[in-house]
């Protein structure tokens, strides 16, 4: 009785041990990082930490492998537990009789064991590889055991694994290789250091052909097949891997990485979202671009495609890819570089200040020239409009309606709203930007940019699905690997807050799609799609980049040209430079409607048609318009006052000098001085105020003259010209009455006096001073202003 309990135990430590034999994972070698488009096909991959290409397990082995490797090495692979006596049998007569080792008897289970262990061919190892294999088999199907097979055999030089070699030889996946092609792989392992495409090109044949004559013997292919495949051309010297997205390549690598030493890293194989004709057409496309602009020294371009739709990437062009020149730095991924954003933020504003009710999509902002604590914002044009509606400002991308706004609106509220909507490179105090934060004065990535845009279109596609709710996880980052999201986002909870509501993000888009620029007309033409499309081209001070980025409700493109040094160059502009890319790329995009009214998100509101306000008691003109939730908290038009006329109609005129039965009541659109100086030269239409009838005097209302230049307050520099000398600053006011005379004085101290055009080139001493214009009915305008010393 005790010797049987002593050999139960004895028998359940033997099973403990043969149960635990093998480790947790058999092949713990670092492998390639492999990156594919979302149809499988390959992008690119990287060589694994120790040298060789080893791709990580696809996960499923072709039929035509199996077939050919189960012919070559272990043909009862499929009847027995791990190992074959009658094949270690034949093996030990034909060596006995050889008089050395001439055929093994290893099956494909224990050659796996082997290739985990890495250890010598002695006895006791193949006594342990049986024992191996042996538990190789209980814990493993068939499949599977093949599976590890095929990632691990090596097949010469630095390849391991089926995948890699596959492509390394051919230039393809293993799913598509021919029978003749498979056949050689096949044979590869049995010895990958004596046999390998590239020499010993006799031994290698024979072997293919060997086998393939062994497989039509076993019924698994055709002679006819047979033969043909012995006709194959065997593979030369290894191929370079493909390398469509290598900057996506690296992304993934790296954050990869940043996962495996926080514990949280997978595979090194990726299945993607991307598109891989889409990608190659894109890579294509920036090529051609690239060749064109290297002309003038710009040297890097790059291109981000997102399905809005799934909230993924298409195409990820980071950069065009020269490696071979080092000159060109076409290794930065510039989709994740840091530039400045030039004007493709002004749309965010825009649709900012719709959403918080500052203004709405047609509201008159100043044009003329400015000064802000020292801060002058132009126009690209050096001109001026003198009034603009707020829609056409952005379609026209003017800096100085812009910074006008910005002003308005507060530069740190519109920094914050920036942050909601995902830019990670604001990393200095609002203050740092000022506002300058809306002209490109910040940086940004392609990512965040591309990104809140297409968060914003989300939202805006999904408005019908929440019932006039939001959902933040619409403004999540895109995803690059292959997994779909739910375009309704049903199980995430929804709420009655918006980063920006639907009106207002509507009404950007309309106005985006409006952007028009001089000599832009061509490039619109171009254009041929029917397909609508909102799009902003940015450009950064001293041309150093240019930027487009277009929204549709299905897409997302945002385009990148410039030096990835920083190095600006003439005409390096979104416009001339990035725009046309943008088309380009929209045309290997399938067309779609354009975005759903939100009607719930907006109300009919009567506007004045001429400032863009809600109408006030005084706008006779007026039209109704869809416009953001919040418009009630915008003011009535300033802009339309009543004035008396004559019986005539002629002039302006009070109860001082016309009997109140014979004044005409009339409403008059009235600008600012300074905003109607400009304003009256872009509009033929606009009308002045009559003068007042003579002898009947202005009742002292002022505000008949302004100064445009220097405003009240400003500190001016005044340069030195080429000679040394110093240089003068042209004074610039605005007077209401067209031909009037006006005095004017520095400190007290007459200087000269102008008619009609009101401008005088002055250089006054440094310091401060006290600007005095007195016109010819004796209307004054006091301003001081600031000269800096040098």
């Amino acid at each position: 009785m005790k010797r049987l309990v002593i050999s139960d135990l004895f028998c359940l430590l033997l099973l403990l041990v043969f149960l635990l034999a093998l480790p947790g994972r058999l092949f713990v070698s670092p492998t390639s990082f492999v990156l594919e488009a979302s149809d499988g096909q390959l992008l690119g991959a990287a060589i694994a930490a120790d040298g060789q290409w080893r791709f990580p397990p696809s996960g499923k082995v072709p039929d035509k492998f199996g077939k050919c490797i189960i012919a070559f090495e272990d043909k009862r692979f499929y009847h027995h537990p791990g190992i074959d006596l009658l094949a270690m049998g034949r093996a030990m007569r034909q060596n006995w009789r050889a008089g050395s080792v001439v055929s093994g008897g290893s099956t494909l289970s224990m050659q796996v064991i082997r290739l985990s262990r890495r250890k010598g061919r002695t006895l006791w190892q193949k006594l342990t590889e049986v024992l191996l294999a042996l538990r190789l088999e209980a814990g493993h199907t068939k499949a599977e055991i093949l599976q590890l097979y095929a990632a691990n055999a090596p097949f010469g030089s630095n390849v391991v694994g089926l995948d890699a070699a596959a492509w390394r030889y051919y230039g393809r996946s293993p799913e598509s290789l021919s029978w003749g092609e498979m056949a050689t792989l096949a044979v590869l392992p049995n010895s990958p250091s004596l046999v390998h495409p590239g020499k010993n090109s006799p031994q290698l044949v024979r072997k293919r052909n060997d086998l393939l004559d062994k497989m039509a013997a076993l019924g698994m292919i055709d002679r006819e097949t047979a033969s043909l495949s012995k006709l194959e051309p065997l593979p030369g010297k290894p191929l370079e891997l493909p390398r469509h997205a290598p900057h996506l390549l690296n992304r993934f690598r790296s954050e990869y990485l940043h996962s495996e030493r926080n514990g949280n890293a997978a595979t090194t194989r990726l299945r993607t979202s991307v598109d891989y004709t889409l990608q190659l057409r894109v890579n294509a496309l920036l090529s051609r671009y690239h060749n064109r602009y290297r002309a003038n020294d710009i040297n890097n371009i790059a291109a981000l495609v997102l399905d809005v739709q799934q909230g993924s990437v298409k195409a990820y062009a980071g950069n065009i890819f020269h490696p071979e020149n080092r000159e060109l730095e076409s290794h930065v991924d510039m989709i994740r570089a840091p530039r400045s954003p030039g004007s493709t933020l002004k749309p965010l504003l825009y649709a900012s200040m719709l959403n918080d009710g500052f203004i709405m999509p047609r509201t008159l902002i100043a044009d003329v020239p400015t000064q802000i604590g020292g801060y002058s914002p132009q126009n690209y044009d050096l001109g001026y409009d003198g009034a603009i509606p707020a829609d056409q400002a952005l379609s026209r991308s003017l800096n100085i309606p812009a910074v006008k706004m910005l002003q308005q609106y507060r530069y740190p509220r519109f920094y914050e709203k920036l942050k909601q909507l995902g830019f990670s490179t604001l990393n200095r105090p609002a203050d740092h930007y000022g506002l300058s934060l809306v002209l490109g004065g910040c940086e940004v990535t392609m990512w965040d940019l591309a990104s809140a845009y297409m968060g914003l279109a989300r939202s805006l596609n999904h408005f019908n699905h929440y019932g006039g709710r939001y959902n933040p996880h619409d403004y999540a980052h895109p995803d690059y690997r292959d997994k779909h999201r739910d375009t309704r986002f049903d199980r995430f909870e929804t709420t009655p807050d918006a980063r920006l509501d639907h009106g207002s993000v509507w009404n950007m888009f309309n106005a985006m799609e409006e952007v028009m620029r001089p000599g832009e007309e061509g490039l619109w033409e171009q254009f041929s799609s029917s397909e609508r499309l909102a799009w902003k081209t940015g450009t950064s001070f001293g041309f150093r980049d240019a930027w487009a980025v277009g929204v549709t409700p299905k897409y997302v493109v945002c385009i990148w040209v410039g030096n990835a040094d920083g190095e600006g160059r003439p005409g390096l502009t979104g416009i001339d430079a990035a725009a046309p890319v943008l088309f380009d790329v929209f045309r290997l995009l399938p067309s779609g409607k354009w975005f759903v009214t939100p009607k719930h998100q907006l109300k009919t509101m009567e506007v004045c048609r001429q400032s863009g306000y809600k109408a006030g008691e005084y706008c006779e003109d007026r039209v109704r318009q869809l416009v953001p939730p919040n418009a009630d908290r915008t003011g009535l038009c300033p802009y339309h006052k009543l004035v008396f006329l004559d019986s005539e109609g002629m002039f302006r005129v009070t109860d001082q000098c016309e009997q109140p039965s014979r004044m005409q009541r009339r409403a008059w659109f009235v600008l600012p001085p300074a905003m109607e100086y400009y304003y009256r030269i872009r509009n033929s239409n606009y009308r002045p105020l009559p003068d007042f009838k003579p002898g009947c005097g202005d009742p002292g209302n002022g505000g008949v003259m302004e100064m445009i230049y220097p405003r009240n307050g400003a500190k001016v520099y005044i340069p030195l010209e080429l000679d040394g000398s110093r240089g003068k600053v042209v004074f610039n006011a605005s007077h209401r009455k067209a031909g009037i005379r006006v005095f004017w004085h520095i400190d007290d101290a007459y200087v000269g006096s102008t008619q009609y055009e009101h401008q005088m080139a002055l250089s006054p001493a440094p310091g401060r001073h006290t600007m005095t214009l007195v016109d010819e009915d004796g209307e004054r305008l006091v301003q001081v202003f600031t000269v800096l010393d040098r």
